[in-house]
């Protein structure tokens, strides 16, 4: 409880800063725009935290939504109906979550090096699918898909059909859909009991008859399977995607999000509604450096000091309770 707390006034002070920063800052559209760009962080930090809880760690998820985005418009352009494309799209996520997964919990090879790797080979694919792809350049390639791809954007991302507005934040409401079915299985199932226990203690979830290998396996799935989505979500966005930055970063972004939202990078904690307000910090950051007249590129230095104050203060939480028991 104290964790949420202090993430939630962190969300709190960060939006007032953000009014402050600016006139406009306060404007429904920037909020909306925010509040779309946490979504779609959000789902890559779902997965993150599913995989951190476990105490593993996943470097990949980068090059996934990367991979996920090329694929997603190469199906479409070669004539797969989107609606078609998009289950496909998450099937390739899931398989590439299962060959980390399974280099993990049969090989007994370290999680870290293994998604770097996947980190690796995944971006490599997504360059040798192709270097860009565009919205634009499919619905030219197949009129017929105008209909369901305006479709797909309005519902996935909120923009209106005719001219391409933002106008609701549909990403965060699928943000808040994804985060009620996880919050669900880590706190009302089994599944979730398994996944905390070992975090927690590995062996003693062993001896306790959890299937470890299984319940790993599971996450690391999920968390693949989430930022192929992820990539969709990035395709009907933006106006283009490049092979060589697309998603490129997102795994930290996913990491901070959900360490700030309380999973700590030792495994065994972490809540849905943590996660959530955890995945809301960087944009809201984002849109403050913007609106501040920063560069961009202050940006990355901004999310290692808010990592490692985050990893700071989990830590002092830590001996804390360790010390109070």
């Amino acid at each position: 409880m104290t964790r949420l707390l202090g993430v939630l006034g962190l969300v709190a002070a960060l939006y007032v800063a953000l009014f402050l920063s600016d006139d406009k800052a306060g404007t429904p559209g920037n909020l909306i725009a925010v509040a779309s760009y946490q979504g779609q962080y959000g789902v890559i930090t779902l997965g993150a935290a599913l995989v951190i809880i476990t105490g593993g760690i996943d470097l990949s998820i980068g090059s996934v939504v990367a991979c996920g985005a090329f694929l997603f418009g190469t199906l479409v352009n070669r004539g797969v109906h989107p609606y078609a494309a998009v289950p496909v799209v998450v099937l390739f996520g899931a398989c590439a979550g299962a060959a980390n997964g399974l280099l993990v919990t049969r090989m007994r090879l370290q999680p870290f090096l293994v998604t770097l790797c996947g980190m690796f080979i995944f971006r490599g694919a997504a360059r040798l699918i192709g270097s860009t792809v565009s919205l634009k350049n499919a619905a030219e390639l197949h009129p017929e898909f105008n209909g369901p791809l305006r479709t797909l954007r309005y519902l996935l991302i909120g923009k209106t059909p005719a001219d391409g507005e933002l106008v609701f934040p549909a990403q965060f409401a699928l943000l808040l859909v994804l985060a009620a079915a996880v919050g669900f299985f880590l706190h009302r199932s089994a599944y979730g009991r398994y996944w905390y226990a070992i975090g927690h203690s590995e062996l003693a979830a062993k001896y306790a008859g959890v299937n470890v290998n299984r319940s790993r396996l599971a996450v690391y799935v999920l968390c693949s399977a989430l930022a192929a989505l992820a990539g969709v979500l990035l395709f009907l966005d933006a106006p283009s995607v490049q092979s060589n930055n697309a998603g490129l970063g997102w795994e930290l972004y996913a990491i901070l999000g959900a360490v700030l939202g309380g999973c700590s990078l030792r495994g065994g904690e972490g809540t849905a509604v943590g996660i959530v307000l955890g995945a809301m910090v960087l944009p809201i950051i984002e849109s403050i450096v913007t609106f501040r007249g920063a560069e961009s590129d202050v940006i990355p230095a901004v999310v290692g000091v808010t990592l490692l104050v985050g990893t700071v203060v989990d830590e002092l939480i830590r001996r804390r309770s360790r010390v109070h028991r």
